[in-house]
């Protein structure tokens, strides 16, 4: 098959980025305050897999530039003769399509952080979720796995990542993650003001650099290098710290869609870096791997180590949100009217099927998801969420329970419920590991015999 021409490329980096920033605009101006964040993320989607095998659908200069940096490692990526044709296209796409936008509706909307937060607060923001998206692509899009794989999930994860950042961070910055966003938002408002688009940019560059060192500590082979156990850990850290960074910051912006965007942020970095670690990213899920008995290689000591790594991504997480809402945190315990017998119950059942489905889709050999696992587990987070984010708030994740409450002792918050609520997610997690082993183990004793007969 031919490779597709220089021009075919930027017109369709061109027409996919013209297409976001237009949806961004029409979202902004129309009032979709509920479903802003849905309607920007599926564009994105659409148009990677429509561009995708022209252009690569980067859409945005900060992947551009990442895959530049990777390339220049050397990784895979792009020249940075492409990189620069492409940032520029895109940067003109945004411009056309603002001023589009504004002609459509008469009127445009200003590029600035949020009332009471400072470009500090935004730049963290900007740098944190622009890593996550392009520290994505580069692992379902780039990486050299991907070649064999020819995985079909790559655009519903780089999609996720937007409908993580836009209710998580958008509060705080609106949420561009991406250069041509923030100069196409600042140009068309001019008028009234502009320049916000350089600290931006600056600090969505910034995340990009991460993205592509990151990219390089948790898949060296793909720099000729070997993998270890720190890369393992590297992955389960990120993977925590991002979930619990977008669980706070969708609590504290008081998010019309928080169980959405927090499964989104899990489901975005499991399919990233699950063939790197396992993606557990839940001590809880740890515990039930572990029980199982399924995966030898997770020893006592390694169980123990990714248990510990999550909690210190939580808790690092946690700080980070406090940080950016300047001290403010919420705590664990009965939500409303809510007993703490309710929560127990609430925890343990949402916390077993969790860690029950990702042994199911992820673990057994009959039932495994190799496409959709990411999805299916990231949407138990959206089951739980919803179901029981009145009665116990849906932690699920001892990870999430100890970073809530390590930020909220800066508020005189109690410790201790962390501890309840880890006891009653591992008791969960054990609850599914038992009941998986009934269900699946001999079917996939069955499944894995039959396999070993037909490679005879």
């Amino acid at each position: 098959m031919a490779e597709p021409s220089t021009a075919a490329k930027l017109t369709a980096e061109f027409v996919g980025t013209f297409l976001l920033i237009f949806t961004v605009g029409c979202n902004v101006l129309g009032g979709s305050a509920t479903w802003a964040g849905v309607s920007i993320a599926f564009v994105l989607m659409v148009a990677i897999y429509a561009l995708g095998g022209i252009s690569g659908a980067n859409f945005n200069p900060a992947v551009s530039v990442t895959l530049g940096i990777s390339k220049a490692m050397g990784g895979p990526g792009l020249d940075w003769k492409t990189v620069g044709l492409y940032a520029g296209v895109q940067s003109a796409a945004g411009i056309a399509a603002a001023i589009c936008y504004t002609l459509l509706f008469g009127k445009s909307f200003n590029l600035a952080p949020a009332k009471g937060f400072s470009w500090y607060h935004a730049g963290l923001c900007e740098m944190l979720y622009t890593f996550m998206l392009t520290f994505v692509v580069m692992n379902v899009a780039a990486a050299k796995k991907n070649v064999s794989e020819k995985n079909q999930y790559y655009g519903m994860a780089i999609a996720f990542t937007v409908l993580a950042g836009a209710y998580g961070a958008g509060a705080v910055s609106g949420g561009c993650f991406n250069p041509a966003v923030a100069l196409g938002i600042d140009v068309s408002s001019a008028g009234v003001g502009f320049g916000w688009c350089v600290p931006y940019i600056l600090f969505e560059l910034l995340g990009s650099a991460m993205a592509a060192a990151l990219f390089k500590v948790v898949r060296p082979e793909d720099f000729g290098g070997e993998k270890s156990q720190a890369t393992e850990l590297v992955s389960e850290f990120l993977g925590t710290y991002m979930l619990v960074l977008t669980v706070g910051l969708n609590v504290l912006g008081s998010s019309k869609a928080a169980a959405f965007s927090i499964a989104a942020s899990l489901t975005s970095m499991i399919y990233a870096l699950g063939d790197v670690s396992g993606a557990h990213f839940n001590p809880a899920v740890t515990m039930a791997i572990f029980a199982s008995g399924r995966c030898p290689e997770l020893t006592p000591a390694k169980a123990g180590t990714y248990a510990g790594v999550q909690i210190a991504g939580g808790i690092a997480a946690a700080l980070t949100y406090a940080f950016i809402y300047q001290g403010r945190t919420f705590g664990l315990g009965p939500v409303g009217t809510s007993t703490w017998a309710a929560v127990s119950v609430a925890e343990i059942v949402f916390t077993f099927v969790l860690a029950y489905v990702v042994l199911s889709v992820a673990v057994s050999e009959r039932t495994k998801a190799s496409h959709l696992f990411g999805l299916v587990i990231g949407s138990c987070v959206t089951v739980g969420g919803f179901a029981i984010g009145g009665i116990s708030g849906g932690s699920l994740n001892p990870a999430v329970s100890f970073g809530i409450a390590a930020a909220n002792v800066l508020n005189g918050g109690l410790f201790f419920k962390a501890l309840i609520y880890t006891v009653l997610e591992l008791v969960g997690g054990v609850a599914a590991a038992g009941i998986f082993k009934f269900t699946h183990e001999a079917q996939d004793a069955e499944a894995i015999g039959l396999q070993v007969w037909l490679e005879r």
